[in-house]
């Protein structure tokens, strides 16, 4: 089954993250068909905008970790020391570029967003041009606490660089509400006008010519990418291959194989583990 379904609706082409059962969990697979799905909206002359959300009770919980942690021995998040830089590079890179396709297609891309965009789904959804969450959806990358750096680095261009700092020195996950107050999002709205808000944005967009929506984005565009997008984003994946073969790094994927990934999430949020002496941390006596 595919990771993300396409539609064609009229002006609108509908990329669907698609693995519900897991909260649309990323997959090795679900990148390159993202960016598929963008390459078959872009090309077709009657698309003008793409709406991007999440099949089930999620945007995107981010990497599954099933997978990519949990599992035991070498796997795609982390190889058998010595590890090869580049080769995680490699794998990490493409994923990138896969989920700025979101960012770099000719047309624009709104993002709709409930349940959660955390960690690698919160890259994701913030590679769209225009992202609007459900008020009490959770946006965050947590992993910045232990185990990854957000490869497209969104945040800093999004909300500058204090309260970009905010978010990852903390991995702290916010609302919708929140988000939006902030800067890191269009908007946010109850949870059952999401649908309404999106498809009227929409549709507003899809009156407007093709030629003249690409003109609009790409000026846009090349402000961000005239900021050092692009070193930035390379910075930010070695240090994502990084942290995951860090002393610390490795102690979580452990601690994942030993307690299960959801025990060891719960604890890397809550700050709850030492891992750098691999230790869970004392409670205070009071």
């Amino acid at each position: 089954m595919s990771h993300v379904t396409y539609e064609k609706d009229g002006r609108i082409g509908r990329i669907i993250l698609n693995r519900p059962d897991v909260m649309n969990a990323i997959s090795m697979e679900m990148p390159g068909q993202i960016a598929a799905a963008v390459a078959e909206a872009d090309s077709d002359p009657d698309i003008h905008v793409m709406v991007l959300s999440g099949a089930g009770d999620a945007f995107c919980a981010g990497y599954d970790l099933m997978a990519f942690a949990q599992t035991d021995g070498p796997n795609p998040g982390v190889q058998d020391m010595p590890w090869d830089p580049m080769k995680d590079f490699q794998m990490m890179w493409a994923n990138t570029q896969d989920f700025m396709s979101l960012f770099r297609a000719m047309k624009p891309v709104i993002c709709k967003v409930h349940g959660f965009a955390v960690a690698g789904g919160s890259d994701i959804a913030l590679c769209a041009d225009l992202t609007i969450m459900a008020e009490d959806a959770q946006i965050g990358y947590m992993p910045a606490r232990v185990w990854g750096s957000p490869t497209t680095q969104m945040w800093v261009y999004r909300l500058g660089m204090e309260k970009a700092k905010r978010m990852l020195l903390t991995g702290d996950k916010i609302s919708g509400r929140e988000a939006a107050d902030m800067g890191l999002v269009l908007k946010a709205v109850p949870a059952e006008t999401l649908e309404d808000e999106v498809e009227a944005l929409a549709a507003r967009m899809a009156s407007v010519p093709v030629n003249q929506l690409a003109m609009q984005k790409m000026v846009v565009n090349q402000a961000i990418e005239a900021m050092g997008l692009n070193e930035t984003q390379r910075l930010a994946t070695v240090f994502d291959g990084i942290t995951r073969h860090s002393p610390e790094g490795m102690n979580f994927k452990a601690r994942s194989e030993a307690v299960g990934w959801k025990q060891a999430v719960r604890e890397r949020d809550e700050g709850t583990f030492d891992w750098t002496r691999n230790i869970e941390i004392p409670k205070p006596n009071r």
